[in-house]
């Protein structure tokens, strides 16, 4: 049994690290989250631990005693996906680090925790890092860090994030810490997580089939008439375009330039005022936010305008099919390679803002959702109490146990007879959550050797 460190969870979320450390052993003694409704679930799951709010507000002699710090502090400022601005985020949230320095310095706890982005050490050209790093060592603490991903495990989940250990100096260095060894190449099973006898999932809508079932078509006749899938993203709305994109953004051309030519789904572009014109095109192309598209794009338009010219013959009568989706719905990625069987219903799918998304049954894609997001098992069968007369018997969602389980919260509650968190800010939740495995792989040797 290893000896019973006292700990404190930072930006606590839902208590990934609280879950990890306790099975190692230690006692949680504080903890803070700036989101109320998140404060709310936590002291469901773990009523013995007083857990505050906003850590910006709470002086450091307040907060307990303890031997070990952990924090997975706001990643927004340093995300691919966000903004990028790290300690110069528009909400200071880049800032946040130095409150943890000023717990550090007033307790000198033993040992620091944290995870973060994998981008974190490649943010703005290292100094992000160098910053922190600095920081950690003219605090006194040895400092180790590794970017892990728990697929490496054998966890169905690809989700790089590094994870920094100190030590403070009195204690003596890390030589002796080691990170778990995982393997990139570890083989993944999304079935590993799926529970079939669950009767509380929900099916895929009618509309949400007819689109699977027409993209399927779709891969159907392209192999059917001798051609690979693409490594590009599909962009349906371009097939057919012949509006130009090579040089001036569209939304900053003339009328005479616009009219005539064929925008969105191959439809000639008519109107009598440039705005009129403008709204034919593909939702893309109508921005004003520069005046010449970014290469990348020029590329995707092209790679489908060339498609187009080598389908047609086919593609036409398919896209009477697609005239009515969403914008979204008419971007298909293929994210399985060319040695696959062009099957969907095998095959992970996401709908997401950059379109239908279609994945290997081996990992989960980020856990990072909104309700529109959720992951889609189209093989899955459902309960006999989920089919309708004469309906589908397979295809659902992911349910949040199943997402949860991928996060090692598993058994977590998301409410109880007096609060339930929204079903959405769940999914959210578990999305910016630590990894309670990866978490318990990374923090046991730290612990043991302080026995």
């Amino acid at each position: 049994m290893s000896q019973c460190y006292k700990f404190i969870d930072l930006f606590a979320g839902l208590g990934g690290f609280h879950k990890a450390l306790e099975a190692l052993g230690c006692e949680c003694v504080f903890a803070s989250e700036l989101k109320e409704d998140l404060r709310k679930l936590y002291q469901i799951n773990f009523p013995s631990t007083q857990i505050e709010g906003d850590i910006t507000k709470i002086d450091p002699k307040d907060i307990p005693a303890h031997e070990i710090l952990c924090a997975g502090f706001p990643c927004q400022p340093f995300s691919q996906a966000g903004k990028r601005q790290g300690f110069d985020d528009e909400k200071d949230r880049g800032n946040l680090f130095d409150y943890i320095c000023n717990i550090l310095e007033e307790h000198k706890p033993r040992y620091v925790i944290l995870e973060n982005v994998s981008n974190l050490k490649g943010h703005d050209g290292g100094n992000t890092w160098n910053t922190i790093h600095n920081k950690l060592l003219d605090l006194d603490y040895d400092v180790k860090e590794a970017i892990i991903s728990p697929h490496q495990f054998g966890i169905p989940q690809h989700r790089k994030r590094i994870y920094i250990v100190c030590q403070q100096k009195s204690f003596g260095n890390l030589d002796y810490y080691e990170f778990p060894k995982g393997d990139k190449n570890a083989i993944c099973d999304i079935k590993s997580i799926i529970d079939l006898q669950n009767e509380n999932v929900t099916p895929l809508k009618e509309d949400t089939r007819f689109q699977l079932e027409v993209w399927q078509e779709f891969l159907t006749k392209l192999v059917e008439n001798g051609d690979t899938l693409p490594g590009f993203p599909i962009w349906a709305m371009e097939f057919g375009a012949t509006y130009d994109y090579e040089h001036e953004a569209p939304a900053f051309q003339g009328l005479k330039d616009l009219r005539g030519k064929r925008g969105k789904l191959g439809k000639v572009i008519t109107g009598s005022s440039l705005e009129d014109c403008i709204k034919l095109l593909p939702n893309y192309a109508q921005t004003k936010r520069s005046k010449e598209f970014p290469a990348w794009k020029k590329r995707y338009i092209q790679q489908n305008r060339l498609f187009y010219e080598r389908h047609k013959v086919w593609l036409d009568e398919w896209l009477e099919k697609v005239a009515n989706f969403d914008n979204s719905h008419l971007k298909f990625e293929w994210n399985c390679g060319k040695n696959v069987a062009p099957t969907i219903e095998d095959k992970i799918v996401q709908f997401r803002a950059s379109g239908i998304r279609i994945k290997m049954p081996t990992f989960s894609p980020a856990l990072n959702l909104v309700g529109t997001q959720i992951p889609i098992f189209p093989w899955v069968p459902l309960p006999q109490s989920r089919i309708k007369d004469g309906g589908a018997t397979k295809g659902r969602y992911m349910t949040l146990k199943e997402a949860a389980a991928i996060q090692g919260m598993q058994d977590l509650s998301f409410g109880n007879e007096i609060y339930q968190l929204p079903i959405g800010r769940c999914y959210e939740a578990l999305g910016n959550a630590v990894n309670v495995e990866i978490v318990k792989k990374v923090a046991k040797e730290l612990i043991n050797h302080g026995k």
